[in-house]
């Protein structure tokens, strides 16, 4: 019995194949540059090494299409017949207020999917595009929608409400609805795991930490507040995105640059050229960041320390919101990899009861692990995500209730 799991960002398509009795992965792979004159495949299975080569894909359609092709290959594949796979779940970054949980597709869906188009243009048509495929291509399976949006939805409406008139929540369903959700759901529940109690019993703050972050309070299982927003810009400096800003500066640089009285130009600014790369005027990349930081380069520097200092900010509210926390838990790229940044975010948070060991922290695993003190209050963990095995749990989830 097998999962795909398939994941269409706005140039690139992700899957990964898992035997569901064992949870473990069969396969996986990314195209990337989708749609542009060369995208790159690069793929592997349990049977084979990483195999790379340069591919031609008009578009996310013809992507998935070149995956199931090569998956279900006489000789190079490695599923034998269709009906292994059992389900296909997709990732969806936004299901509006649409979607508050994992959904079967049908007509119905689909029509829905493309009513959230426009609060997440880069993203949802690509989406669309590859249910479709799949549809074209493994006609009889069935496919479930997991959406990035669904676990914040228990947010309380004075925490996902913008003090804006409420006349465009009403016309335009403008709210916060934070990203993420499938990894802070996924190490939300491994931390109850670690910690040896019931998730409903536990308060929890967990960083999701990447070229995109966000910061989730979760209460009994239930998300209290989430520091993304009506689309990932909003919350702590990322990569490439500013974060929270003074929204009169968005006026402020229409009425002071003629290239900003472009809506697409200014949103790209924001999100595109902004964060870690605007500020140290190097890279998005954590990795450069740091290597420039230890360099002596003060504007790296400057972006390393704004960038901690959001974190620590979202951290600290949670906590307050929370009335205390459990745990707080880093997962994804820079939250799992790098120990610099958990040590600066922990440091001089100890009114709160995080403690971090650092010599512990220090400790390079791919594992699930504590790097808190034993007299830390506030368990500090490292759990690293597997959204891709979220979604195929939560496909599986909704097949069998479907049945």
């Amino acid at each position: 019995m097998k999962a795909l799991i398939v994941n269409c960002g706005s140039s690139s398509v992700k899957y990964t194949l898992f035997e569901m009795e064992s949870e473990k992965k069969a396969a996986w792979g990314l195209i990337e540059r989708v749609g542009l004159p060369e995208a790159f495949y690069k793929r592997r299975d349990i049977n084979s090494e990483e195999k790379q080569e340069a591919v031609k894909v008009a578009n996310h359609t013809e992507a998935v299409e070149l995956i199931i092709r090569e998956l279900l290959d006489k000789n190079r594949g490695i599923i034998s017949d269709v009906s292994e796979i059992f389900v296909v779940g997709h990732r969806i970054v936004h299901g509006g207020d649409k979607f508050s949980k994992s959904v079967l597709v049908t007509d119905k869906v689909k029509e829905g999917l493309k009513e959230c188009f426009s609060i997440a243009p880069l993203h949802t048509p690509a989406h669309y595009a590859g249910i479709v495929a799949v549809e074209k291509m493994l006609p009889g399976i069935p496919s479930v929608l997991v959406f990035d949006t669904a676990f914040h939805q228990t947010m309380p409406d004075y925490a996902y409400m913008y003090a804006l008139p409420y006349e465009f929540y009403e016309k335009d369903r403008i709210r916060r609805y934070g990203f993420h959700g499938t990894s802070h759901n996924y190490v939300s529940q491994r931390a109850a795991t670690l910690l040896c109690k019931p998730l409903s019993e536990l308060k929890l703050i967990t960083a999701h930490l990447g070229n995109g972050s966000s910061i989730t309070a979760i209460e009994n299982g239930k998300v209290i507040d989430t520091s993304m927003g009506f689309t990932p810009l909003q919350g702590v400096v990322m990569g490439t995105r500013c974060g929270d800003i003074d929204p009169a500066i968005t006026t402020y640089l229409i009425e002071q640059y003629p290239q900003y009285k472009d809506a697409k130009t200014l949103n790209d600014l924001m999100n595109n050229k902004s964060g870690l790369a605007g500020v140290s005027g190097l890279s998005a990349d954590m990795r450069d960041i740091l290597k420039a930081v230890s360099e002596g380069d003060k504007k790296a520097e400057l972006a390393f320390n704004m960038l901690v200092y959001s974190i620590k900010k979202y951290i600290s509210a949670y906590y307050g919101v929370l009335n205390g926390a459990d745990a707080l838990i880093f997962t994804a790229g820079i939250g799992e990899n790098s120990a610099l940044v958990r040590e600066a975010v922990c440091k001089n948070l100890s009114s709160l009861g995080i403690e971090i060991n650092v010599e512990k922290n220090k400790e390079r695993s791919s594992e699930e692990r504590v790097i808190s003190t034993d007299n830390s209050r506030v368990k500090v963990l490292v759990i690293p995500t597997n959204e891709e095995l979220m979604i195929a749990r939560e496909s599986r989830k909704v097949i069998e209730n479907d049945n």
